[in-house]
């Protein structure tokens, strides 16, 4: 049985996952304001706004998939750590 986890530990995952929400939105912003200002230079608007949108959707979606993943792996290997023996395996579920 796993002890109880310290009472300002799940405030602290609330708050993580928002900044990876703010890193999502702000990524999608960068690239769209970064095509909307290469349209206005360029005068082919919405060409590289549509694009940068687009491209900062997948980026970002990428990026924060990579930082959950790798999160994932981490808790993973700590569980295994802890515990001495594999997790994740047909026992486990």
């Amino acid at each position: 049985m796993e002890p109880p986890a310290p009472a300002g530990r799940e405030l602290g995952l609330g708050y993580k996952y928002v900044g990876l929400g703010c890193t999502f939105a702000g990524g999608v912003v960068l690239f769209a304001a970064a095509g909307f200002g290469l349209d206005r230079w360029l005068g082919t608007t919405p060409l590289f706004t549509v694009v940068g949108t687009l491209a900062g959707a997948v980026l970002s979606f990428l990026n924060v998939y990579w930082k959950l993943k790798a999160e994932a792996e981490q808790d993973a290997a700590d569980r295994r750590r802890k515990t001495g023996r594999r997790t994740g395996g047909p026992a486990d579920r």
